[in-house]
């Protein structure tokens, strides 16, 4: 069967990206996830909407397998695909510790491997299996308000999300013939922020705000982002803006 899209997800296992990932599938389309685990409800939706799904599983925190699902993942791509989308969402926020507490050197390298190296090696594999192809091509890297203003208690992930903006807008600069985006897509009801709620006020001094949110309800829940990511992701006008929100977009 010939896709129409082809999308690859990272961090589909849970959260946002198993909402994006939910959300791409549909008749006609290839959906590959790459996550650490396996995922049933994936598997499910891709057998009642006919759309094909390969699940990856593989710790994109381990830069040797980084690199090798990187490499696999160009030959996976089929060449007759009317459009290609890589979403590259796996992302940590650990650790998190004031500056003068981040001395665990394989922590820290764990951040910078899932959250910038894995995008640089998933891209470059991305880019030269479709641009032989002439086909729409994009590129949306899930970035965090965190990279744009400085978050105490979260050296790491300001660090690695500012390096995933950067990198991105020099993608863009570099000009491949596809479209790329980096993105802040708010505060969401995941894992992740069971995380940041469970942080001791010592290592991150805003938790109570989050902490707040979540009991006044005011985390977004992962299928209505996801939902208006991919419109976003769907504009004609896709990459103009290399650094956005979306909050900014309706």
């Amino acid at each position: 069967m010939q896709a129409s899209t082809v999308a690859i997800v990272t961090g589909a296992s849970r959260g946002l990206g198993e909402a994006l990932a939910l959300g791409l599938m549909q008749q006609g389309s290839l959906v590959l996830t790459i996550a650490r685990r396996q995922n049933d409800a994936l598997a499910a939706r891709a057998a009642a909407t006919g759309c094909a799904l390969k699940q990856i599983q593989a710790d994109l925190a381990d830069p040797a397998a980084a690199e090798r699902v990187a490499q696999d993942l160009a030959a996976a791509l089929p060449p007759d695909a009317q459009r290609y989308i890589l979403i590259n969402n796996a992302g940590t926020v650990e650790p998190i510790g004031q500056a003068s507490n981040l001395t665990n050197a394989a922590a820290i390298t764990a951040a910078f491997s899932l959250n910038v190296s894995s995008v640089m090696l998933l891209t470059a594999a991305f880019l030269k299996a479709v641009q032989p192809l002439q086909a729409d091509s994009r590129i949306l890297n899930i970035s965090s308000g965190a990279g744009r203003n400085p978050m105490p208690g979260w050296g790491v992930y300001c660090a690695t999300k500012a390096a995933l903006d950067h990198y991105t807008s020099v993608l863009h600069a570099e000009n491949h013939g596809v479209r790329v985006a980096s993105l802040a897509p708010g505060v969401i009801d995941t894992g992740m922020q069971e995380q940041i709620r469970g942080s001791a006020a010592a290592d991150f001094p805003n938790v109570q705000r989050f902490a707040d949110m979540h009991a006044q309800g005011q985390l977004s829940a992962p299928a209505d982002v996801a939902a208006r990511i991919l419109r976003y992701l769907d504009h004609n006008d896709f990459g103009t803006t290399v650094l956005d929100d979306i909050r900014n977009h309706a």
